[in-house]
């Protein structure tokens, strides 16, 4: 299976490779032609070498699908961009990479505006590529798993089955469809703002998947006079939601997206954040009226979601900005859905976990039953949630604490750690801020970023778990 899916990673490089070949880039285009055709042959070898039925896949199994597919796709994907003649090294291709199949949205490449067609369209293909990869692996396996507390959104109610392959393909088939859909949404929205065909086709693509990848260096502020943030708002808010519930609107059930607790919750930390920015932003005089709340909803519902376009650089805005912006990395959209960080429901969860503990100090023998969704909360998912915050937070203080130790400033260190796990993508001060890059941090800081990146986006606990010696005795 990680075989097939590297092959069609691989036949995917023919566009750019056509791009480039059309524009004249040929360095670029023979690169993504030749690693197409190694890619291809490697992924079928494999798949050959390993064919036969595929009934089921066990949690043991599930775990190993996932983590290699992520990590097989991601080396694959480097091969082109190490090879286009564009500077790019092994540490920076591979940073590149796994920022974009896991719509991270950091970057180590400078200049986008005079880089070839082919690579710009491939960081888009590999963004749009993992938004519905995440989508996918957070609605067929994670809640067979219980990885993080998404046993809570299982679909067949209590189906603790290995039969999880019928699922998925039928989950993916949807997906796809609901995804594609939207995507061309979003391509027409932009064409009819001003943007050109391939601007259109590639932002479409990083909005849909909330990665953020460009084809400017000054992301969606260079299309700010076309009113870009406005389209990119609205689509990053739909892509935001869980696409499970847009399943079910789609069968008829269109209510069941404004009763969802995950939804209400969302919408009103946007509002929120959008507001309370936008009273600061007037408050100190840095922007007024109309353009603060634009400004402050865009940039907001940017990192919030993960995305991490920007329209301004907001580091500039002052230090009470940047504690906000800092803050709003680690909540994330909701389950089910292309977001990244920590999600909206964990933090429902734990919010009526600690009602529950208060009311129980004041009637110690109450029994007081957890609700989410109008279902009972079981002590597992409690217990998942929980696991999932002291994970997510230690890695993320001891990631911190590596790059700091590696000579970062600690602004640059502590919201480098925090980007890169939570998948937002721009960190915060002068080098990795919304007008920098990460390309000037050193090779070991880059694969502490990288390796965060990559067990972030698979919610931490399941490549820890994959990398436990316990997982593979027996």
């Amino acid at each position: 299976m990680v075989g097939i899916m590297v092959a069609v990673l691989a036949a995917a490089m023919m566009f750019p490779a056509m791009l480039d070949a059309a524009h004249g880039a040929q360095e670029s285009a023979t690169a993504f032609f030749l690693s197409s055709i190694l890619g291809m042959f490697v992924g079928s070898a494999t798949a050959l070498a390993n064919r036969g039925p595929v009934d089921s896949i066990t949690p043991r199994t599930a775990f190993v699908l996932t983590v290699g597919a992520w990590l097989g796709l991601a080396v694959c994907a480097a091969l082109p961009m190490r090879l286009s003649g564009e500077g790019l090294d092994w540490t920076d291709a591979i940073f590149e990479s796994i920022s974009g199949l896991t719509t991270t949205g950091a970057t180590v490449i400078t200049g986008l505006d005079g880089r070839p067609d082919g690579l710009l369209l491939w960081r888009a293909l590999l963004q749009w590529i993992g938004g519905i990869g995440i989508i996918v692996t957070a609605m067929a396996f994670w809640p067979m798993l219980g990885i993080g507390g998404m046993q809570l959104f299982q679909l067949e109610s209590g189906d603790k089955s290995d039969k999880v392959l019928p699922r998925a393909t039928q989950i993916a088939a949807s997906i796809s469809l609901i995804y594609a859909l939207l995507t061309i949404a979003c391509f027409f929205a932009y064409m009819a703002i001003g943007m050109d065909w391939f601007a259109a086709l590639a932002h479409a693509m990083t909005t849909l998947s909330t990665g953020g990848f460009s084809t400017s260096d000054n992301s969606m502020g260079a299309f700010l006079p076309l009113g870009g943030d406005i389209v990119a708002t609205a689509f990053i808010i739909l892509a935001s939601l869980p696409f499970g519930l847009f399943i079910l609107a789609a069968r008829g059930k269109p209510v069941s997206l404004f009763r969802d607790a995950q939804v209400r919750g969302f919408a009103a930390v946007i509002v929120t954040a959008s507001l309370l920015l936008t009273l600061m932003l007037m408050a100190s005089g840095t922007l007024e009226g109309g353009t603060a709340l634009r400004q402050a909803s865009f940039n907001a519902v940017s990192i919030i979601t993960g995305t991490g376009f920007a329209s301004a650089d907001y580091g500039a805005w002052g230090p009470a900005f940047e504690a906000a912006f800092f803050i709003f990395m680690f909540i994330g959209g909701c389950a089910g859905s292309t977001t990244c960080s920590v999600k909206i429901f964990r933090y429902q969860i734990a919010g009526t976990a600690m009602r529950r503990y208060l009311a129980k100090l004041m009637r110690p023998n109450a029994v007081i039953p957890m609700r989410y969704n109008g279902r009972i909360v079981e002590e597992t998912a409690l217990h998942s949630v929980m696991g999932f915050f002291f994970v997510f937070f230690a890695v993320y203080a001891i990631s911190a604490a590596v790059l700091s130790a590696l000579g970062l400033d600690t602004v640059t260190a502590l919201s480098g750690a925090a980007t890169s796990l939570t998948n937002t993508g721009p960190g915060l001060g002068p080098v990795i801020g919304p007008a920098g890059t990460f390309q000037p941090l050193s090779d070991p800081a880059k694969w502490v970023l990288t390796f965060n990146m990559f067990i972030g986006r698979l919610e931490v606990l399941a490549v820890l778990v994959f990398l436990s010696p316990r997982f593979w005795r027996g």
